[in-house]
This record gives structure tokens, sequence and C-alpha cells, in this order.
């Protein structure tokens, strides 16, 4: 009976250590530690489904070359709406969040950003191709509804205007399809978006769109993670390294030609 007993203690030890142990960063096969993305999968050639309904895009390419060069991790993806990403980085349900997202004052007060842009953009007003209409400013849009994504960048521009003018812009969030500006704009059910110059001909390769005015702001993309967590800041330092290397060796720019059509990353 005491022979017996000796075992089953030995039995709940190893157990109770067992468990323990899963309940600490979770590792691959190889030892490298898991690392969930976080990002869409309607985003035409960023982060989309192709016809045989796998993921892929300028994003998803560009993180698996990066996860080829940290050997101390692993990424895993998982696709979200667009406006469910950074919160579900913000409940540590995903570790990176990855849909080109743009750094501002309102989200670098929430998160953390790595340093070295993958790419860069040039926000502008987006109007239907035979629209006259003499467009140069936010100004020019006051009265008028205005499409955008929720908690985008672009909503951001327009929510910071608005705070700054009574009689504002009437905001429009896109509520499905996040590439469905053409027919919104076309269809005269809104008057127009704002958008990132590399991507209009990627949404818009019909040209039934043209961008209008100056910039309204020019945008580092780059990946975010959760802020004040030593774990985030060292994968986040280890991205750094990795995109200085596929700037440095021409993979970056190659992954852009192909599926932005030019080199963005400078």
């Amino acid at each position: 009976m005491k022979k017996i007993s000796v075992i089953a203690l030995a039995l709940i030890f190893t157990l109770a250590a067992s468990a323990c142990s899963s309940e600490s960063s979770p590792a691959s096969s190889s030892g490298a530690q898991k690392i969930v993305i976080g990002t869409g999968n309607d985003f035409e050639q960023i982060a989309f489904l192709d016809d045989k309904n796998n993921l892929t895009g300028f994003d998803v390419e560009l993180l698996r070359e990066i996860d080829k060069r940290l050997d101390d991790y692993e990424f895993e993806f998982q696709t979200m709406d667009f406006s469910n990403i950074l919160l579900s980085l913000e409940t540590k349900k995903v570790d990176l969040a990855a849909h080109l997202f743009e750094k501002n004052p309102e989200r670098v007060e929430k998160f953390l950003f790595n340093e070295e842009p993958y790419a860069y953009w040039r926000n502008k007003i987006i109007v239907a191709s035979d629209n006259n209409d003499s467009i140069q400013t936010l100004d020019d849009l006051v009265g008028k509804k205005v499409l955008v994504g929720p908690t985008s960048a672009q909503a951001q521009i327009l929510e910071n205007y608005n705070k700054e003018h009574k009689d504002g812009i009437q905001i429009v969030y896109q509520q499905n399809d996040a590439n469905d500006d053409v027919i919104q704009i076309t269809s005269g059910r809104v008057y127009a978006t704002l958008g990132a110059d590399f991507l209009l001909p990627i949404k818009d390769p019909q040209g039934k769109l043209k961008t209008v005015g100056e910039s309204l702001n020019e945008g580092n993309i780059l990946y975010v993670f959760r802020k004040d967590d030593a774990d985030s800041k060292k994968l986040a330092d280890a991205v750094d390294a990795a995109v200085k290397e596929l700037k440095a060796d021409g993979t970056l720019k190659k992954i852009s030609e192909e599926w932005l059509g030019q080199d963005f990353s400078k």
C-alpha cells in the first residue's frame, strides 16, 4: 500500500508540473515560440484568400519571409474583421497585428510599433473619375458623405477634422467589404473616400476613381505589438532586424513590386 501511495503521489507531481509547463508561452516542436498574427482575409493584394482559399498577399508573404529569418519564433496567422484586429491584440488573443497599420498619435497611446517601416503611403481624397468638382482639401468635403473603414487611419483623419469643425464631414463607416469604395462612390451613395495612393490601382483596376488634391498626410506602415510588454518589445526588435535585412538584400522590394506593382518600401 505504501509503495502504491508513493507511486500515486509521484504521478500527481508529474501531472502538476506538466500543467504548469503548458501555461507558459507556447512553443513549436522545434522549440521556437509561437506568435499569433492578427490580420484580415478580404483586403485584395494585401491579406486575402486566393481562388484556392489560401491566405496570401503583400502583408502575409512579407511576414512569412520575416518568419524564415527568425529562428526563435514561429508565425501563425489568425484572420478576422479589420475592426477586431487591434482589439484582439489588446486582449492578448494575438501577438502581432498586421494590416498596413499606420503609426499615429491615437494608436501610439495604446500600442507599441516596431521602428523600421516596411512600406510608406500618402493618404489622399478619392472621388469618381468623372467628378469635375474642385476638391483640394478636407474643407471641400464639408457636408458631404465620405466612406472610411472603422478604426482606420483614414477614419481618424476625418474624426480629428470634425472635432475642430462643428459642421463637418458626414462620415460613413464601411460595414462589410473593405474594398467596396468603387461601388459606393460611383453609385452616388457616398461622395468620396480617403485612401493610400498605392492602393487605388489595386481596388480600382478599371480606373473608375481618381485621387484629387494634395496629400493629407504621409504614413509609415509598421507592425503593431502590445505596449509595456517585455516579450512584445523583444519580438518588435527581432522584426526590425529582419525588415532591415529584407531591405538590404532587395527581398522587400521584390515582394512590394510583386503585390503592389512598384517598390513602396522607401
